[in-house]
Order: structure tokens, then C-alpha cells, then sequence
């Protein structure tokens, strides 16, 4: 959605409007004139004077009165200009770093550090945090099928990149360690420069046409490695949401068929992933107000995403948080795209 220039305002306006803005982001509730012409505010404007103004920012579409007296509160349009034109974004505070730094630092794979991610923005935003799995597929160097004891192989995958990995194999009765060994050299062989989809293709034309050496003893491990990683592959989410508790708060209790809608709207990963990828092709962090994108359109909710990218400066996934429209923009776009550089850095 295009803003309306915010030179359009007089000074007066932009001043009433930023008030607003900044009032419903920390209270959540409809602004009165009385309100404004109190507590501080700078104006020195009578409240007859504030409604009026009010009044041209209501026909503007920049404000709406949900009740007659209830005082208003910002359009979506009305967030955007505010977001685009007038928002002054604070950097994370020094705890507030510290404590994204120490989850993300945790040890542990990738996968772990991805679910932390969310969590923290989560636990920092008060709204849902949300990260999108890097979608790469590395080139393999190796795999080792290492005997841990009876019927049990330790599987480790080595990646061009150095990345190491590895599960655990449940192994037929009987098997020994040449066959173990065997099927390592073959799988290593093949596995060599390419992905693990294209060297299974490879390792399952070659078993099929017979045109291997293997014994049966060590086919049957090649199979089992290989359906070992790509069922693992299959599994892994395309996105992890953490936090959806935080979107039942009491402002949340008086509009339950939006929260409803939202809940609903973040069950469905898949639909969220697509709207979370179009963030992928931004130079910086992306926020989408309500009917901006047509997945929360109903739920009026907001998206904070940021792409993060690997060492090469690829972008490999995104991260962001969700929550209703009145977030604290200028806290969360800096927090944001700090979750998003730490998180790279992690990322080989």
C-alpha cells in the first residue's frame, strides 16, 4: 500500500497524528481529545481545537472512531504513513541484545538455534516469533557409518561446507563391520559433489540395474542410510512459530474472532512461509499492516520479517515476529533486523 505524502499535513496535523499513533501503540485503546490536550503533550490546544484536527486526519482515512465518543485510532493506512514517514526506530537495548546473542550462542545444530531464534524474538516482542528454515541443500563430501555397538551404526554426513551431521542407524542382526565399511565407501563415493537427492538417484539407478558390487548385506545398509537422511530431509519444518500464547492477551479478549482468525491463519505454516518469502528479496526488514497482505486481512494482524543470509551473503531464510497491528514498530524493526544479522552469523 503507497502512504499519502506526510508534507500533505500541516504541522499541527502531523504533531496530533504522531500523538495518536504513539498513544493506541502503548495503550491499545482509542485517543480522546481530552487526552491530547493534557498529560504533557506539548500542544497547548484546546480540545475543540484537537477534534477538529482530528476530524480532517478521520477524512484523510488516517484515523477512525470505532464509537461515536470512543476518541479514534489509526487506520492501517494510517500505520503506514506513520511507519513510512514518521517513525523514529530505537536501537535494541543492550539487555535486549545481550539476551538474543546468549540464545542463539547456545551449542547445538542449526535446528536448535532456529527454534531459539523464535522463542527469543518471541519472549522480547510479546508476539509471535517466527523464522523460516534456510532452504539449501549442501553438496556432500561423505558418509560414515560408524558401529556404536550391537544393532545400532552411528550415520555422520559431511558437507563440502564442513557441515557435520549424524543420526543414528538401527542396523539388521548380523551386521559386521565390513559391510559397515563397504557401504561407507560406496555411499562416499557417490556422495561426493553432489546433493543428497542427486546422489540417491544415482546410488538407486546403479543397485536397480545391478551394476554395483555390493552383497546384499551391504545394499541393504546403502538403502537404509539413504532413507535414514531423506525421511530426516522430509521432516524438518518449513517454518517454526513460537510464542502464539503471547496473542491472547486482554486486549486480545475483546475481538476473539480476529485472534481466532489468527491462530488459525499461523496453523496453516505453509501460507505463512509464502508471505514471509516475499521478504526475502528486501535489502532490510519488511512490515506488512493488515489487509496489505491478504493472509491476515481478517485477523488484522501485522508481520515484522528481515531476511538473514549465510557468510557468502546469500538469503537463506527469514525471521520476524506477528502480532495485531498495533506493535511497537519502532522497537521491533531494529530488534528484528539485529535477530537477523546475529542469526547469519551462525549460518555457514
Amino acid at each position: 500500500m503507497t502512504s499519502m505524502p506526510i508534507t500533505e499535513l500541516t504541522t499541527r496535523a502531523r504533531d496530533i497524528f504522531r500523538l495518536v499513533v504513539e498513544e493506541y501503540i502503548a495503550s491499545g485503546q482509542p485517543v480522546g481529545s481530552k487526552t491530547l490536550a493534557v498529560g504533557g503533550s506539548g500542544l497547548n490546544l484546546s480540545p475543540a481545537s484537537i477534534r477538529s484536527v482530528l476530524h480532517d486526519l478521520e477524512m484523510l482515512g488516517l484515523l477512525a472512531a470505532p464509537h461515536t465518543s470512543a476518541g479514534r485510532l489509526p487506520t492501517e493506512q494510517g500505520l503506514r504513513l506513520f511507519v513510512d514517514g514518521m517513525m523514529q526506530v530505537a536501537e535494541p537495548t543492550r539487555e535486549e541484545r545481550s539476551a538474543i546473542e546468549r540464545r542463539l550462542g547456545e551449542p547445538g545444530p542449526i535446528e536448535a538455534a532456529l527454534a531459539a531464534t523464535s522463542a527469543v524474538l518471541s519472549d522480547l516482542s510479546a508476539c509471535a516469533g517466527v523464522v523460516m528454515v534456510p532452504r539449501r541443500e549442501p553438496r556432500l563430501q561423505q558418509l560414515q557409518l560408524v558401529p556404536l555397538g550391537p544393532g545400532k551404526a552411528l550415520a555422520v554426513i559431511v558437507g563440502e561446507d564442513g557441515m557435520i551431521e549424524n543420526r543414528v542407524l538401527d542396523l539388521p542382526p548380523g551386521t559386521s563391520a565390513s559391510s559397515l565399511q563397504e557401504a561407507s565407501n560406496y555411499l562416499s563415493a557417490r556422495l561426493a559433489g553432489r546433493t543428497l537427492a542427486e546422489a540417491a538417484q544415482v546410488i538407486r539407478a546403479e543397485v536397480s540395474a545391478g551394476h554395483s558390487a555390493l552383497d546384499a548385506a551391504s545394499r541393504d545398509l546403502v538403502e537404509r542410510g539413504l532413507a535414514l537422511w531423506s525421511e530426516d530431509s522430509g521432516r524438518r519444518p518449513v517454518l517454526i512459530v513460537r510464542g502464539q500464547a503471547n496473542l491472547l492477551d486482554d486486549a486480545a479478549l475483546g475481538d476473539l474472532e480476529r485472534v481466532r482468525s489468527l491462530l488459525d491463519d499461523l496453523e496453516n505454516k505453509q501460507s505463512v512461509a509464502e508471505l514471509l518469502d516475499a521478504a526475502r528479496e528486501a535489502q532490510a526488514t519488511r512490515i506488512f499492516i493488515g489487509a496489505e497482505n491478504r493472509l491476515f486481512a481478517l485477523s488484522g494482524s501485522s508481520v515484522i520479517a528481515s531476511p538473514y543470509r549465510d557468510r557468502e551473503g546469500r538469503v537463506v531464510g527469514v525471521v520476524g515476529v506477528i502480532g495485531p497491528t498495533r506493535l511497537n514498530y519502532a522497537r521491533l524493526v531494529p530488534m528484528v533486523d539485529f535477530t537477523a544479522q546475529s542469526l547469519g552469523k551462525l549460518i555457514g
